[in-house]
């Protein structure tokens, strides 16, 4: 199961001031998003900042 906090599409919107995803999302994508059983998420990437720094040491 992908969590959606982890994911480096998923950013906070001022505009809206709640957190989002950047990603565009057909109907029934969105649908299983806001329902939350968006499991396997194709544009899923991993929002760790850290990676690079690791692969450098």
């Amino acid at each position: 199961m992908i969590n959606c906090d982890t994911c480096a599409n998923y950013v906070y919107d001022e505009e809206y001031e709640c957190y989002a995803c950047e990603m565009d999302l057909d109907e029934d994508e969105m649908y299983r998003f806001l329902k939350g059983s968006f499991d396997r998420c194709p544009y899923y990437q991993a929002g760790d900042e850290y990676r690079i720094v690791r692969h450098q040491m």
